[in-house]
């Protein structure tokens, strides 16, 4: 994997840890919250589609109707799943269960289907990054919401393989601009949950009033990690960027010592540079 996509995936994994820790501190949000964010990010990815298709010339095909549908009814999934994750579990249980298993599975997958071929140092890489996420995963499981927690996190996880596989999928060979898909996405997400919204609407005005400030913060990191990971993966095969991008581990699980007080940050730390270990790897 080259330099300027190991850059993309670095500052990815910042700004998904970033909404991330954003999303934990609404953890009763549910579909509500997703529904706000998601209306946000469309309406902010409006001007880079404009400045996509007008700027760069890009001719709209049919085939790109398929691809954001079907990428919005995945994304919504997933976002549904994993706040309620963090409705019922620890963040250093659910994000680390949630990004672990789906790299693993997005690898699989990748050879199984798409028929990547990564070498073998990368490979090592990707399991390096697994074992390491999976050490972080261990914290916390002496508390309550560890099983529901651990069950929302694998569920999650097969989510992320199955939206990584589609959508990289959708800017290779569909040759749907990241922009373009992104934006579709969101705005299948929004009318799937429009509906929910509207029976809602008082609790829709509470949570605005309450968290107007994490919606912005997600509406806007959400759609900028998933942006930079899609233009990594017009770089770099999806079985290196998918588990590279797990870096993101390293940057929540110090966060959430840091800033929401969850315990063991030596084992976190371990984890951590055995992630950093594995994202080498793949990287050379």
């Amino acid at each position: 994997m080259g330099p300027v996509a190991v850059a993309l995936v670095v500052a990815a994994a910042v700004a998904h840890a970033g909404w991330n820790l954003c999303a934990k501190r609404v953890p009763h949000g549910g579909v509500v919250f997703v529904w706000l964010y998601g209306s946000v990010t469309a309406l902010l990815c409006v001007p880079l589609v404009l400045v996509t298709v007008l700027g760069f010339g890009e001719q709209p095909r049919p085939g790109w109707v398929l691809a954001m549908a079907g990428s919005g009814v995945l994304h919504v999934t997933y976002f549904v799943l994993l706040q309620r994750g963090y409705a019922v579990g620890d963040l250093s249980v659910v994000y680390p269960l949630a990004r672990g298993s789906g790299p693993l599975l997005a690898v699989v997958a990748a050879v199984l289907v798409l028929g990547e071929r990564p070498g073998v140092t990368a490979l090592i890489g990707a399991g390096a990054v697994v074992a390491g996420i999976l050490v972080i995963g261990g914290v916390g499981r002496g508390s309550a919401g560890w099983s529901a927690g651990a069950l929302y996190g694998l569920a999650t996880g097969t989510l992320i393989a199955a939206y990584t596989l589609w959508d990289a999928r959708a800017v290779t060979a569909w040759a749907v601009p990241p922009a373009v898909l992104m934006m579709g996405s969101a705005l299948t997400e929004f009318v799937v949950l429009s509906p929910v919204a509207l029976r809602r609407r008082a609790r829709v005005r509470e949570l605005w009033r309450a968290h107007w400030a994490m919606v912005l913060a997600v509406a806007v990191l959400s759609p900028l990690a998933y942006l930079l990971v899609l233009f990594a993966m017009r770089l770099a095969p999806v079985s290196m960027v998918a588990p590279a991008r797990e870096l993101s581990i390293v940057f929540a699980s110090v966060a959430a010592w840091l800033l929401l007080g969850e315990p063991n940050p030596g084992r976190r730390l371990v984890g951590a540079l055995v992630v950093l270990a594995g994202v080498a790897a793949i990287a050379m």
